[in-house]
């Protein structure tokens, strides 16, 4: 079983993050980077990739991870539009993040060592390519990913 306590956490930081900007003055955002709404879609996206891949493994089903579309403008803006943005945004990303957690607990040893062919892009270059458990996986969103984007929403508004 996957102890999904980081998870947990990062996911309550990342929405605490997005509750407390949520109405402060954005600052501008340089050319190639994203307003708070923009990283919070991009969250949910990341997430419904991953969730995509536990159901897949805890299916028995081959599985991939590819962080292309999180990163996708167009699509980004697609997910703020469809959930209205705001309150409905964070309430998505919310969910999604306890269904993950639920899912990932629910696995086993061996589900979890599941090696995953995985593409990760930031800012449109491969930093990873290659096999990656999927317990590495949830590692890395929970000590990394997340964090990261928690203290990308803090810096997008105005103190």
């Amino acid at each position: 079983m996957y102890d999904t306590a980081a998870l947990h956490r990062a996911y309550q930081d990342v929405i605490a993050a997005a509750e407390e900007t949520a109405g402060a003055e954005p600052v501008a955002v340089p050319p190639g980077e994203w307003d708070a709404e923009q990283v919070l879609a991009h969250v949910g996206l990341v997430t419904a990739g991953t969730l995509a891949a536990v159901a897949a493994v805890a299916a028995g089903s081959p599985a991939t991870f590819d962080n292309r579309i999180s990163q996708d403008g167009w699509t980004i803006g697609r997910v703020i539009d469809r959930t209205g943005g705001g309150p409905q945004l964070r309430g998505r990303v919310a969910a999604q993040g306890e269904a993950l957690g639920a899912l990932a607990a629910s696995l086993g040893a061996e589900e979890l060592d599941t090696a995953l062919p995985t593409l990760l892009l930031s800012h449109g270059r491969p930093v990873f390519e290659g096999p990656l458990t999927l317990r590495d996986l949830l590692d890395g969103l929970a000590a990394t990913e997340l964090p990261g984007h928690a203290a990308q929403l803090r810096a997008a508004v105005a103190s």
